[in-house]
């Protein structure tokens, strides 16, 4: 038996990144289902706000129940890759209609990738800052 494909060629593909994350997203004309790698959402994250996360700029550009989401994510956390997937969402709903979307996205701040990342380990501490305890005697 063959696979089922999961994007069709109307798919609209878009990335988002977050921290260590990376999120493959494609939004697909449908009823507003979430699938992420292949779970559904109340599957992979079980805290609520992390769904809310996820949910985000679709509810904020009304299209909720217009779209069913397949992402593939990988790499990270799952808080960041929660914003991998708002990232990636935000980036495929302005594909989709940049004329009504972009302009809501940006005022909420959804567009812009978070630069944010963990500091490196330096040499001769425990971690990118602790250091030993300061000895005076």
């Amino acid at each position: 038996m063959a696979a089922k494909k999961v994007a069709s060629t109307n798919a609209t593909p878009a990335t988002g990144r977050r921290k260590s994350s990376v999120a493959r997203v494609r939004l697909v004309e449908g009823k507003g289902q979430i699938t992420i790698n292949k779970r559904s959402i109340d599957d992979y994250f079980g805290l609520e706000t992390l769904k809310q996360i996820v949910r985000q700029p679709l509810e904020l550009t009304n299209t909720l129940d217009k779209f069913d989401v397949f992402v593939t994510v990988d790499g990270g956390g799952i808080a960041g890759q929660a914003g991998a997937i708002r990232h990636g969402i935000a980036r495929a709903l302005v594909k989709v209609d940049e004329a009504a979307n972009k302009q809501i996205l940006k005022t909420a701040g959804l567009l812009t990738r978070d630069p944010r990342m963990k500091e490196r380990k330096k040499y001769g501490l425990h971690k990118a800052r602790k250091a030993v305890q300061f000895v005076k005697r």
